[in-house]
């Protein structure tokens, strides 16, 4: 099979992500990194799929049996997993293609990242693969995830079990995006996927935008990248998978020094960062600034609808927080709303003075039934057909039972109203802030740690719903 062929062969994609069978090669010693972490963090995810372990020094490993080579095994194999030293690595290939294997993660790093034998091999390796119609991710990667079925086959230690389902998948060139490096068992929002393409020698962010686009548990698109392979193809592709679902990009390599770094990490050719933006925009692309918006911007998608228009409804507790908002809505196009006189006067018979375009709830909070009245207030507002999304402050107080309250009509409010919302908590306790930003994104109603994200996290949603509309 020809490469242009073999790229274009989707069938193979599913493999990764859904294979029925698995062999682990490397060393299944007791310890925090090899093929026995990847047994056990399969196993503790519940991955009810076939594992072969692969080592010629174990008979048995976690209940499992060890085989010597892939040749002795009998049944087919979807998936194998490499973590060799480099030098034998060419050899297990050639063997994962008499076994007509066509999915292959290759942990191993020393190649094209680090020198010119590595890079020699790594061209050799390709050049095994696509002889024999294999697909590869990596070399020099910490491997990829699926939720949903408990594929986790993380190469080194987690220290947990699962990664919650959800509807974000995140791709990048850094294991820095991998369970055993960020605390996805506490990630309330959910992934879908998870994928370190590490030095792309094969399989690269074109081909995952392309498994991603008909993935059904994905709903946002979010990629770290360091460079860009095939400029053209991302562009095409780009613009035909952002007509179905957000794709977040955060690149690095921005100045010199960054792309010279980035060529030893992973091997990378830099892209020019003014035509990588030009790049972006003409692919309907949301370009990302930071690491932290890398993980908090995307939940806005998938836990929220898109907003039907710019109108940017604010329930606070304090007059400075939404005036702070409606400045930085304003970057993204997003202007403060004016309510209905019908909602305002609603707002107005609540508590004197309520009805205007900044909600104000801190006069009421001194009344002893504030939380009826907070009920009754963000209910009236989400009624306002004026409103198209909604920025949400929220006061935590110093007290559980604020929380517990906050919670019961926040669940009674769930899916009741189509309006995109954006929370950000205070107040004088972290860790009931924290537990409360957690429970409501259980909820499905996504709280950022700062005024600004939530804002942001409004305004490229509505860049995005209003670039859509553009498109019909």
């Amino acid at each position: 099979m020809g490469y242009e062929a073999l790229k274009s062969e989707k069938s193979v994609l599913p493999l990764f992500f859904e294979p029925e069978s698995i062999a682990v090669i490397g060393s299944l010693k007791e310890g925090y990194f090899g093929g026995y972490v990847v047994v056990k963090t399969l196993l503790n995810a519940g991955f009810t799929g076939k594992i072969y372990p692969i080592n010629p020094s174990y008979q048995e490993i976690l209940g499992l049996k060890a085989y010597p080579s892939i040749r002795e095994i009998s049944g087919k194999i979807d998936l194998a997993i490499i973590m060799i030293n480099r030098r034998f690595v060419l050899n297990v290939i050639k063997e994962c293609a008499e076994k007509e294997i066509k999915a292959v993660i290759v942990v191993s790093d020393g190649f094209a990242e680090r020198d010119a034998e590595g890079a020699r091999l790594q061209n050799e390796m390709v050049k095994i693969a696509r002889e024999a119609g294999i697909r590869i991710i990596g070399p020099n990667t910490a491997g990829i995830v699926n939720s949903a079925n408990g594929l986790i086959p993380d190469p080194y230690e987690p220290g947990y079990e699962k990664v919650k389902p959800g509807g974000v998948a995140i791709c990048a060139q850094t294991g820095m995006i991998n369970p055993q490096a960020f605390p996805y068992a506490d990630l309330h929002y959910g992934v879908s996927k998870i994928c370190d393409y590490g030095n792309k020698c094969d399989l690269d962010e074109c081909d995952l935008l392309e498994y991603l686009e008909s993935d059904p548990t994905t709903k946002v698109i979010t990629m770290y990248l360091e460079s860009i392979r095939d400029g053209q193809r991302f562009l095409d592709i780009s613009k035909k998978v952002s007509r179905q679902k957000p794709i977040l990009i955060l690149k690095s390599g921005r100045t010199k020094e960054g792309a010279r770094v980035s060529a030893s990490h992973t091997g990378a050719l830099a892209v020019d960062d003014r035509i990588f933006s030009a790049a972006c925009q003409q692919a309907g692309i949301i370009r990302i600034e930071t690491f932290h918006e890398f993980f908090e911007l995307p939940k806005i998608f998938s836990l929220q609808p898109l907003p039907k228009g710019n109108r940017l409804g604010i329930v606070t507790f304090t007059g400075g927080a939404g005036v702070l908002a409606i400045d930085e809505g304003a970057k993204y196009g997003l202007t403060a709303a004016r309510l209905s006189p019908e909602i305002a006067g609603r707002l107005n018979a609540i508590f004197p003075g309520l009805g205007k375009a900044v909600v104000d709830i801190g006069p009421p909070m001194a009344v002893n039934n504030y939380m009826e009245i907070y009920s009754d207030v963000l209910k009236t507002v989400l009624a306002d057909d004026q409103i198209d999304c909604l920025f949400n402050v929220i006061w935590t107080s110093p007290f559980k039972e604020f929380v517990e309250e906050y919670l019961k009509f926040y669940e009674s409010l769930h899916g009741g109203y189509q309006k995109t919302i954006a929370t950000w908590i205070y107040g004088p306790s972290i860790p009931l802030v924290n537990e409360m930003s957690g429970r409501m994104e259980d909820l499905g109603f996504p709280v950022f740690s700062e005024l600004e994200a939530a804002i942001k996290a409004l305004g490229i949603a509505y860049q995005y719903s209003n670039r859509k509309k553009g498109e019909k």
